[in-house]
C-alpha cells in the first residue's frame, strides 16, 4: 500500500486542518495509507521518512529546526514526492533557504489581497493539466520569487491596479521539479479551503499529488 504523510500547523489563517480534510480523503480512495500530524518533530524518523510515498506540507510560516529540515530534505532527495499548495508549502520556513530550493519559489507578496483573476494553462499536454481550460479565481493572487528550473504548468497576469511597476508580469501558478530523486510539485493556489471548491484547482491538487508520488 502506498503511504502519505500530511503535516498541518502554522499560520491558522490558511485553514491547514480544513484543507487537510479536503485532500487526505481523496488520497484514502486512491488507495493510500493516510497519516496526519500536527508536528514538525516527524520529519525526524529518517526510517518512517524513507519508507513514504509522498509528503504533503500544510504548514504556513513557522521554524523548521535544521535537524528537521534535513530529514524532509533527505527523504525527498531519496525519491519521496512532495506536493502541496499556496502558503503551506511556498511561504513556510522563512530562514530555511535550502527548503525554498526544493520547493523552487517563496511567496513575497498578494497585492491587493482577495480579488479576482484568471489562471492560464500553458502545458496541454503535461498530465497534471491535461484537458484542463483557463479558470477564474477569487481569492490571493500570489506574488513570487521562483526558481528558472521549475517547469511550469500554469501561470497568472497581474494587473497594475495595486502596484503599477509590476503590471503585465506573468507569474508562474502550477510547477513542478526534481529534488534528487523525488518528485516536487507545487499549486499557488489554496489560501483557504473553500478556494478547493474551484473544481479545476481541486483537479489540479489532486493530479499534483498523485504525479509527485512514487
Amino acid at each position: 500500500m502506498k503511504s502519505a504523510l500530511m503535516v498541518q500547523g502554522g499560520w491558522q489563517g490558511h485553514e491547514p486542518k480544513q484543507c487537510v480534510e479536503v485532500f487526505a480523503p481523496f488520497l484514502r480512495a486512491q488507495g493510500y495509507e493516510v497519516e496526519i500530524a500536527d508536528t514538525l518533530d516527524v520529519y525526524l524518523d529518517e526510517p518512517r521518512m524513507k519508507s513514504l510515498s509522498l509528503i504533503v506540507p500544510v504548514w504556513t510560516m513557522g521554524t523548521l529546526a535544521r535537524e528537521q529540515e534535513k530529514g524532509l530534505l533527505e527523504a525527498v532527495k531519496s525519491g519521496v514526492g512532495l506536493a502541496g499548495w499556496h502558503g503551506g508549502m511556498g511561504d513556510a520556513f522563512r530562514n530555511n533557504t535550502e527548503y525554498q530550493f526544493m520547493v523552487g519559489g517563496q511567496w513575497v507578496a498578494h497585492p491587493g489581497g482577495i480579488l479576482d483573476y484568471e489562471v492560464r494553462i500553458v502545458n496541454h499536454d503535461d498530465p497534471v493539466t491535461a484537458g484542463l481550460k483557463d479558470f477564474r479565481m477569487k481569492s490571493e493572487q500570489y506574488y513570487m520569487h521562483v526558481d528558472p528550473s521549475n517547469e511550469v504548468l500554469a501561470t497568472t497576469i497581474f494587473g497594475g491596479a495595486h502596484t503599477p511597476w509590476i503590471e503585465g508580469c506573468v507569474m508562474p501558478v502550477v510547477w513542478k521539479r526534481k529534488w534528487g530523486q523525488g518528485r516536487v510539485f507545487y499549486c499557488s493556489l489554496g489560501h483557504v479551503a473553500k478556494d478547493f471548491d474551484v473544481p479545476e484547482a481541486r483537479e489540479i491538487v489532486h493530479r499534483g499529488m498523485l504525479w509527485a508520488s512514487r
